[in-house]
């Protein structure tokens, strides 16, 4: 659980409706800190270090990513509560979520195994359902973007790797982290929800075993694995197992949809509706949360 340090005298008392009481973290990226609407709802505000300068177009494109995560469903997400642009400082306002990372979660109890272990799957499952639902890429799937809650696995962060490329503040076209990067954000192909189906997959793997599948030694080693090695997918049960390494194919195309994955695991028929396929995924997920 992330430990909340107080504001700096540099740091602003409020963005919005949100009165900020604290930090949650600092990176290269964006300031969360911890705030307040006036509803009194908790939220993680994320303020975002970009700079338009005298780009309409930029902060244009900006706008348009930054509206389309409000669009993403509550399912296993961490809800995107406000998000404004027309300021100069741009901030993203989610759902606070207080728990623990899948990382902090498996470095406190160990790989996760059996029935918690697809706890974690489905739930993590649903939310990729929901966030290509609304038309979003994560680009950024990862352990540490995934927050073991009270009432299961939630997902954050979602489209913030793209925000931030449409601004230009990435450097590279290969966003995310290296060793759950699909081999297409690598190669410099198109990146759509198949890179975030290899990801996902790449995470269960790192909960099932507790280390990453293609982590270890230099980057370009890491890169090299991902876009050539395959992933013995062994330690995992039926149907994890034929799930993950379906996922887990080099070539995007011939890896399931997030929905197909969630049917699959829940075994679903095709013709259930969307919405209640992921209502269930939501309520299987909530048997995760002994791990908070």
């Amino acid at each position: 659980m992330p430990q909340i340090e107080p504001l700096t005298q540099w740091d602003p008392v409020r963005l919005g409706p949100f009165t900020l009481t604290g930090r949650i973290a600092e990176g290269g990226q964006a300031v969360i800190y911890l705030g307040r609407d006036p509803e009194g709802r908790w939220a993680a505000v994320k303020l975002l270090k970009v700079k338009f300068t005298r780009d309409p177009a930029a902060r244009s494109r900006f706008a348009r990513e930054l509206k389309a995560t409000l669009r993403v469903p509550g399912f296993c997400t961490a809800r995107v509560l406000f998000a404004d642009v027309d300021g100069d400082r741009p901030y993203i306002a989610s759902e606070y979520i207080s728990g623990r990372t899948l990382v902090e979660t498996v470095e406190a109890w160990g790989p996760l195994k059996g029935e918690s272990l697809t706890r974690l799957a489905v739930g993590t499952a649903t939310a990729l359902t929901a966030i290509h639902k609304a038309g979003i890429v994560h680009r950024d799937f990862k352990p540490d973007n995934v927050m073991i809650s009270r009432d299961g696995p939630r997902v954050l962060d979602f489209g913030i790797a793209r925000i931030l490329d449409v601004t230009g503040t990435t450097t590279s076209r290969a966003v995310g982290t290296p060793a759950y990067l699909a081999p297409e954000q690598i190669s410099g192909g198109k990146v759509g929800p198949p890179a975030d189906v290899f990801s996902w997959a790449a995470t269960i793997m790192y909960a099932a075993t507790g280390r990453a599948v293609f982590g270890g030694g230099t980057f370009a080693t890491i890169l090299n694995r991902v876009l050539n090695e395959d992933v013995d997918v062994g330690v995992l049960a039926e149907p994890l197992r034929g799930v993950v390494a379906a996922c887990l194919r080099k070539a995007p195309e011939e890896r399931p949809t997030a929905e197909q994955v969630l049917r699959w695991l829940l075994g679903r028929p095709g013709d259930d509706p969307e919405e209640a396929v992921l209502s269930a995924g939501a309520a299987h997920a909530r048997g995760l949360a002994f791990h908070s």
